[in-house]
C-alpha cells in the first residue's frame, strides 16, 4: 500500500498532535517526509517522540523505515525507460520475451480491476454527463492519445467536448474561457509532464472540476482532482503499459452507454444520419448495400472524331 493511502486510512485513531503530522505529510506529499524526524516535528508543531509514535502506529518499524519506503516510492515515480532498461532486460528467445510481456499485461489488467471501485466510475460518469459547460481533455506524450479516444466517444453522447491534443502556448489560452461549469479530464502517468500539471493547476484555480486518470504513485494533480481512476503500469518492459488505462477509459464509456437517456440516444441517431448522408463509412454508403464496391477507373473521353461531329 502506498504511504499516501496509509495516511488516509479511515480506521486510524489519531490524537490531535498526530493529526497535525498527517495533515502536513498529505499537504506537501511526499517532500514533507523526506527531512529528519525533528524537522517534521518542528513544522507540525509537535514533539519528536510524537512523530516516532505515529509512524509506528502506521505500521513502520520507526522513522528510518518510514522514510526509506517513502524514498523508494519517490524513486519509482521518477523512473525513466533508460533507468529500467537493464533491470527489465529479457533473456532468452524473442518469443519468450513476447509471451512474458503479454502475460505481464494480463496481470496488470487484472490489478486494474481492483485498483478503482465501481462507485468511482459512476461518479466519473455523472461528472462528465451532468456538466453544464465544456468537457476538455488533455494528456501527456502518449496518454493524450487515450484522451483523444475518450473525446471521440463523449462527442457522440453530448455536445461541448474538446480534445486539446498537444499542449502549446495557444492551447493555454483556452484557460481564459474555463470555469466552474466545465470539467477537465486529465491523463497523467509517471513521469508526470510539467505542462499537463501546469494546465490542470491553473484550471483548478478557476474552479474547473477535474477527472484524473493516473498510476498507483498518483500524479500531483490528484491533489486537485474530484475523481481519480488509478491504473497499474508496470510490466515486463522498460516502458510502462497503457493497456489498463485504455481498458478503464473504455469501461467508463461502457458505463455511460448503459445509462444513456433519450437525449443522448437522439444525438447518436442524428450523428448516424449525418454519417450516412455523407457516406463516411462503408456501411453508410448507399451504393454499397453493405458490400465493398469495386469500380473501374473512369475513362477520360478523347477528342471527338469527324463522324461524331456530324
Amino acid at each position: 500500500m502506498a504511504i499516501r493511502d496509509v495516511l488516509m486510512r479511515g480506521d486510524l485513531a489519531l490524537t490531535p498532535s498526530e493529526e497535525k503530522i498527517v495533515r502536513l505529510l498529505l499537504t506537501d506529499y511526499p517532500t514533507s517526509g523526506l527531512g529528519t524526524a525533528s524537522s517534521l516535528a518542528r513544522r507540525a508543531g509537535v514533539s519528536d517522540p510524537t512523530v516516532v509514535r505515529l509512524v509506528v502506529k502506521l505500521g513502520y518499524e520507526g522513522f528510518p523505515d518510514f522514510q526509506s519506503k517513502l524514498l523508494a516510492e519517490v524513486e519509482a515515480r521518477l523512473h525513466s525507460p533508460l533507468l529500467m532498461m537493464e533491470a527489465k532486460r529479457q533473456s532468452g528467445s524473442s518469443d519468450s520475451a513476447v509471451l512474458t510481456y503479454l502475460d505481464s499485461v494480463t496481470a496488470a489488467l487484472q490489478k486494474a480491476t481492483a485498483a478503482t471501485p465501481v462507485q468511482t466510475y459512476e461518479r466519473a460518469a455523472r461528472l462528465l454527463m451532468e456538466a453544464k459547460g465544456e468537457i476538455v481533455l488533455v494528456g501527456g506524450r502518449f496518454s493524450r492519445h487515450i484522451a483523444g479516444m475518450l473525446a471521440g466517444y463523449l462527442g457522440q453522447f453530448r455536445s461541448g467536448v474538446r480534445d486539446l491534443g498537444v499542449l502549446s502556448p495557444q492551447t493555454f489560452d483556452t484557460l481564459a474561457d474555463l470555469g466552474r461549469r466545465d470539467v477537465l479530464v486529465v491523463f497523467d502517468y509517471r513521469r508526470y509532464q510539467l505542462d499537463v500539471m501546469a494546465y490542470a493547476s491553473q484550471a483548478a484555480a478557476s474552479d474547473v472540476r477535474i477527472l484524473l486518470f493516473t498510476d498507483q504513485w498518483l500524479s500531483p494533480i490528484s491533489d486537485l482532482a474530484e475523481v481519480t481512476i488509478v491504473s497499474p503500469l508496470e510490466v515486463a518492459s522498460p516502458y510502462d503499459t497503457l493497456a489498463p488505462a485504455i481498458a478503464q477509459m473504455e469501461a467508463l464509456t461502457a458505463h455511460i452507454v448503459s445509462t444513456l437517456g433519450d437525449d443522448a440516444r437522439a444525438r447518436i441517431e442524428r450523428i448516424e444520419k449525418v454519417r450516412h448522408a455523407n457516406a463516411v463509412t462503408l456501411d453508410s454508403d448507399p451504393q454499397s448495400n453493405g458490400k465493398r464496391q469495386t469500380s473501374e477507373p473512369r475513362k477520360t473521353p478523347g477528342p471527338k472524331s469527324a463522324k461524331q461531329d456530324d
